[in-house]
């Protein structure tokens, strides 16, 4: 049994890639920001997948609280430490950069960015010490090729891309892996204020995906079967950005 932090555990992608991980029986640490409600869902969830699950609560956007909160997790828990971490927890702030609050573009990017940074600098200690570890960062296909509006979002994911595939050459020869998956359009709570029939047209699928088919790559690239696969960005897009 592996130890495996997700963050933006409660819901969407983040619930899904939990049960998935929690079946190849891994204890699975769900962070979650306010939802306390959906939080529990999921470790009831993780439970029926045949994994074990606590929660850890706090705001990935605040560097004091990570630091406290998973900090003291961390010393607290020697014994066991993280081997998997999944960040995936992130929000959208959508405009045209003409239009854009500053508010909006530091919002993003202290929640979709210096997120992976304080996080990974946290559980990738012990990895390194352990000789094993699997770090997946949940991205975008927005920060692969760009949306209009979305400024803010495309560049916080496009700079943990960048930064996967540094780190990935850091820590290589200890044994952790880091990629990137980056969903398409994915039937999520963050994608409720999207018209799936417009985009339709356009995705050679010709429909959203689901949440399970992204914590699926999640899942392979937290095993030991991804054991030679670092620095990659493994879209599921269904076919909209090759």
């Amino acid at each position: 049994m592996k130890n495996a932090l997700v963050t933006g555990g409660s819901r969407g992608i983040g619930r899904a890639v939990c049960i998935k991980l929690a079946a190849s029986g891994n204890h699975i640490i769900i962070n979650y920001r306010s939802n306390d409600a959906e939080a529990e869902k999921t470790a009831e969830l993780v439970k029926e997948a045949g994994g074990t699950a606590e929660l850890l609560k706090f705001d990935v956007a605040d560097k004091a609280a990570i630091q406290t909160v998973l900090g003291t997790w961390i010393e607290n828990n020697k014994d066991k430490p993280i081997e998997i971490l999944v960040n995936n927890a992130g929000i959208r702030k959508d405009n045209l950069m003409l239009m854009m609050p500053d508010s909006d573009w530091e919002d993003v990017l202290h929640t979709n960015l210096d997120s992976f940074f304080y996080i990974t600098k946290l559980a990738l200690p012990s990895m390194m010490f352990k000789k094993f570890g699997r770090i997946v960062n949940v991205v975008s296909l927005s920060g692969v090729k760009g949306m209009a509006g979305q400024v803010n979002y495309s560049a916080s994911k496009a700079a943990v891309i960048g930064a996967t595939k540094a780190l990935a050459q850091e820590v290589a020869r200890r044994g952790v892996t880091v990629n990137c998956v980056a969903p398409g359009f994915i039937k999520t709570d963050m994608t409720d204020d999207i018209n799936e029939g417009q985009f339709q047209q356009v995705i050679p699928m010709k429909r959203f995906g689901e949440a399970d088919e992204v914590a699926e790559v999640v899942a392979f690239l937290a095993s030991k079967a991804s054991s030679y696969i670092t620095g990659e960005v493994i879209n599921v897009n269904g076919g909209l950005h090759t």
